[in-house]
Parts: C-alpha cells; sequence; structure tokens
C-alpha cells in the first residue's frame, strides 16, 4: 500500500469503528426518545456541518445547487431516507434490538449490489447471485419457519441503500450535500422540539450532562462521515467494501456481550446465511480486485 492507501485505510477503520460503537452513545441518552434524539441529531448537525462549510469547505456547491431544483428533489427525497433510518436505528438501539441493526447494516451491501443491478443495469457475477441468495434464504426462512419478518433490518438496510443510490444522482462534496439533508428536514425536527415533544421537552429543562450530550449529536453524526469520505478519497472502493463489516461486527458484539441480547434460534439461522453470503461476497470484491486491469 502507497502513502495514500495507508491514510485511507485508517480513516475507513475510524470511520465504521465510530459507526459501530456509536450505540454506546445512545444507550447512554435511552431516556431520550428517538424522535426527540434525532431531532437533535438534525438540529446540531445543521450547525456544525454549516461552521465546516464556512470555516474549510466554502459555500460554492450549496449556492449552484439552488439554482438546479432536480438535484434538490432528490436531495429530499435522499433527506427523508436519512432521518428514517437514523430514526428506526437509535430505537431498535434504545428498545434492545441493537442485533436487528446489526443484521441491517451486515444486510446492506448485499442490497446494495441488488440496486445496482435492479436502477444502474450493473451486471452481477455469478459469486454474487450466490450471496443474493443465501440472504434471501436466510431471511426466508425467519420469515417462514419463525414466522418472525426482521423488518429493523431490512428497514434499515433498505432505506440506507437507497440514500446511497440517491446520492449517486447528486454530484456534490459530502459535507455540503449532508447539510442541504440536515436544512431540509431542520424544520420538522425543530417543529417537534417545541411543539410535539412529549411534555412539551425544551433544552433546558434537560440536566447540563444531558443537553451536553444531545449536543454532541452532531459530533457523533458527523465525525464517522467526514473520515468515511476521507477514505473514499484515497481508497478504490472495491478495497473500502473490505472495511465496511467493521461496523456491524462492532454492533453484534456489543449486543451479545455488553447488553444481553440473545442470539435466538432465529436469528442465529438468519446471521449464519447472511454472513455466509458475506464471505461469498468478499471472496468475490478480493479475486475482482486482484486480476489485472485489462
Amino acid at each position: 500500500m502507497n502513502s495514500s492507501n495507508r491514510q485511507g485505510a485508517i480513516f475507513a477503520v475510524l470511520a465504521y469503528t465510530m459507526w459501530g460503537i456509536a450505540p454506546i452513545y445512545f444507550k447512554l441518552l435511552q431516556q431520550i426518545p428517538a424522535m426527540e434524539m434525532v431531532a437533535h441529531r438534525v438540529v446540531w448537525s445543521f450547525v456544525l456541518l454549516a461552521g465546516l462549510l464556512t470555516l474549510r469547505v466554502g459555500w460554492q456547491a450549496i449556492s449552484s445547487l439552488l439554482r438546479e431544483p432536480q438535484k434538490l428533489a432528490w436531495l429530499t427525497l435522499s433527506s427523508a431516507l436519512i432521518g428514517l433510518n437514523w430514526l428506526i436505528f437509535i430505537w431498535a438501539v434504545n428498545n434492545n434490538r441493537m442485533l436487528d441493526a446489526s443484521l441491517g447494516y451486515y444486510i446492506n451491501p448485499i442490497v446494495n449490489v441488488a440496486l445496482g443491478m435492479v436502477f444502474l443495469q450493473e451486471r452481477l457475477a455469478r459469486l454474487q447471485w450466490v450471496a443474493i441468495a443465501l440472504a434471501t434464504v436466510g431471511v426466508t426462512i425467519q420469515i417462514v419457519n419463525f414466522g418472525s419478518v426482521p423488518w429493523i433490518a431490512l428497514a434499515l438496510a433498505v432505506s440506507f441503500a437507497f440514500y446511497g443510490l440517491l446520492r449517486k444522482r447528486v454530484r456534490i462534496d459530502g459535507v455540503s450535500g449532508l447539510w442541504v439533508e440536515t436544512a431540509l428536514i431542520l424544520p420538522v425536527a425543530l417543529w417537534y422540539l417545541f411543539a410535539i415533544s412529549p411534555d412539551n421537552i425544551i433544552m433546558s429543562e434537560h440536566s447540563l450532562t444531558i443537553q451536553v450530550s444531545l449536543i454532541a449529536a452532531g459530533l457523533i453524526t458527523t465525525a464517522p462521515l467526514l473520515c468515511f469520505i476521507a477514505a473514499a478519497k484515497r481508497l478504490p472502493l472495491s478495497q473500502l467494501g473490505f472495511f465496511q463489516y467493521i461496523g456491524p461486527s462492532l454492533m453484534f458484539i456489543l449486543a451479545t456481550l455488553f447488553y444481553d441480547e440473545a442470539v435466538t434460534s432465529d436469528k442465529l439461522i438468519t446471521f449464519g446465511f447472511i454472513w455466509a453470503a458475506l464471505a461469498v461476497f468478499s471472496w468475490h470484491g478480493l479475486r475482482s480486485s486482484r486480476q489485472p486491469q485489462q
């Protein structure tokens, strides 16, 4: 690996590690309703990203975007998807469903491949078809034999996959794009905080510790994203993909070893098929990356 690749690998490990241990932060704020947590995440991410745009990135991309209504429309859809993804994830963590969240992010790369085939006319290799088939079998067994639909995992995987697909349609840097997305859902977040939040909760009614922790939601949201952007600039996607299993693996460890979530038989079977699918998926990616370019 050259210097740029090594830096990219470090940034990738940092990004996925932060995403993987993020449940610890949300567990500490378990008394805060999921919707309120998402609202604070939007508000403080908006503020932090505005500061980054002012001090480092600049507002040129935002100015250009305002003259392109089609791009704004795509970002409106992506903002709704990422907001939904945040809400489901926080709810899952705070309701002792972290294993389901972990499963969702294991499934996500396989859903990405499927969406690439359907919407981007990407051709799938034989091993990719095998990976998709294994993942489908695992989910189907849970639904048919155990009568339980892994809706949290599927919702997280599908919402984040479609979010990534929509973001591919908009040429804009990560910081500017995320700021626009948070700006689009900021009115909803503020409306909830000041009008709909249970017991009319506002920031001043929390303890100082909770206030500081809620403000930190902006950093929790943007820090791994910025590391991911830095990694993506320095690593080919074929290499970056191998780091994406760090996050759900850390979630799995946290759920089973630290938060006493039980690995029931239906989850164990589904995880087994998903892990097998990911092994096939990763082997295909590794083999493809080693083939000489024509």
